[in-house]
């Protein structure tokens, strides 16, 4: 490939790119050398496969692609990886990815893979810490940490260290750029600013589009209804899939079609050209298939291909991709034990679960998963509060004590659309205008048709 060739296909499908001319200055002379980190905290899950593509995508260009497993990130972000299950979950994370890589025919001996506390614990990077925590306010490191690291009152000295030690990353790990998601673009713009502070050259930076989760917000592993782990069986998926908020004609919140653009189609890309097909009945038009996204999406915009098919069409695609992730573990006990080692409560959980499911008596079934720990929120910390601006309020047609608000939260969140029983306490004149706090990350639901 030519330099020109080799940065198209390095950059496609991004969403920006910071240093961009600096990658081309190196391509005229060398190949790229660039990381990718994660932090080995939750189960990893379906989103990966977006990163997991432009990987490939690197090698096929040249690049030398490392591998970070974060493990000290994952316990410096409000111990979200607790120091005793570091070890497990940094193993866990290691095997999953291989896997995950390999079945989509990524050549990971080509890949370098590096654990975090093999040098960040190194009296040079040490140093460094010290020296950076010297030079930047800690409004600053708070701030380039809000899209990623947990956001509290009162936050712990480790999560406004969070953005400093990945910045210092890209200089340990000898690279010429790092390649994330745009949530981590103020910890990106914050290497590029303060790297050059302790002697060290800028680096430059990939990001990727989010891809939202099932629920139409962000895909989280703290939030097990937004995303599928890689490893949750087939009957779990369409369950999770059935439950995703997909409106019909709804192109912009939409977390199922962001999938599709953003994992499948580039993924079929990978191995030739792209094809989706979705299974329908004759009286309802027949078998419908797609070679691109764009005729898909306009599909779905118009109407023509119905929620339903669009659900069951991406929950076949998503079994094909597990599947063979499933069967790697399967046949490896040594991986099963792996798993309850990394996330003990999880897999007691689960578990639990499943023994529940086969009791006969209704009502402690019932019983037992109300009384599940899965399913409740470790602490009052997780709800999510934001202020909202009531842009729109309408009585709603079908019942006197409803309105029917728009809420705008900015471009923090796309607007929502509110059933709320006010009407007989507030007037539409005096409501509208008003800033009140909404909590934005509950299961979204419909209230008398909205």
């Amino acid at each position: 490939m030519t330099p020109d060739e080799k940065y198209h296909l390095i950059t496609r499908n991004l969403q920006e790119v910071l240093g961009g001319q600096d990658i081309k200055d190196i391509l005229a002379e060398r190949d790229l050398t660039m990381y990718w980190g994660t932090a080995t905290t939750g189960k990893p899950h379906i989103g990966y496969f977006v990163s997991f593509t432009k990987i490939a995508d690197f090698l096929k260009a040249g690049c030398k692609v490392k591998i970070l497993l974060a493990d000290l990130h994952g316990y410096l972000d409000n111990q979200k990886a607790p120091w005793e299950l570091l070890k497990h979950r940094t193993a866990y994370y290691s095997a999953i990815v291989k896997a995950t890589l390999k079945s989509l025919g990524v050549p990971i001996d080509q890949l370098e893979f590096v654990q975090g506390t093999d040098y960040q614990l190194s009296k040079a990077y040490t140093l460094d810490v010290y020296r950076l925590s010297a030079l930047v306010s800690q409004h600053d490191f708070r701030k380039a940490g809000a899209e990623v690291v947990k956001q509290t009152e009162s936050p712990p000295l480790s999560g406004l260290l969070y953005p400093g030690l990945q910045a210092l990353d890209e200089e340990y790990l000898q690279v010429d750029c790092q390649f994330g998601g745009v949530d981590q673009r103020k910890i990106f713009t914050f290497a590029q600013e303060h790297l050059p502070q302790l002697g060290y050259r800028k680096r430059s930076h990939l990001m990727n589009p989010m891809v939202p989760g099932l629920m139409g917000t962000k895909m989280s592993s703290s939030e097990p209804d937004s995303k599928i782990d890689l490893l949750e069986d087939a009957k779990q998926v369409d369950k999770k899939i059935k439950k995703a908020f997909c409106e019909e004609g709804n192109i912009t919140e939409n977390g199922l079609l962001a999938f599709v653009k953003n994992v499948l189609f580039p993924i079929q890309t990978l191995h030739g050209e792209p094809h989706m097909k979705f299974a329908r009945p004759k009286e309802f038009g027949g078998d419908i298939s797609f070679s691109d996204y764009a005729t898909l999406e306009d599909a779905f915009s118009k109407k023509s291909l119905h929620p339903g098919d669009l659900k069951k069409g991406v929950a076949t695609a998503i079994n094909s991709l597990l599947e063979p992730i499933r069967s790697v573990w399967a046949a490896d006990p040594e991986l099963q034990k792996l798993t309850e080692l990394a996330y003990p409560e999880a897999t007691q959980s689960s578990k639990a679960a499943s023994s529940t499911t086969q009791k006969k008596d209704g009502g402690a079934k019932a019983k037992a998963s109300k009384s599940g720990d899965s399913e409740k929120p470790k602490d009052i910390s997780r709800i999510e509060l934001r202020i909202g601006l009531v842009e729109k309020v309408e009585p709603h047609p079908d019942a006197e004590s409803l309105y029917v608000e728009t809420i705008s939260f900015g471009d923090a969140l796309p607007k929502r659309t509110v059933v709320s029983g006010l009407r007989r306490h507030i007037s539409a004149d005096d409501f509208r205008g008003r800033k009140i706090v909404c909590i934005c990350n509950l299961k979204p639901s419909k209230l008398r048709g909205y």
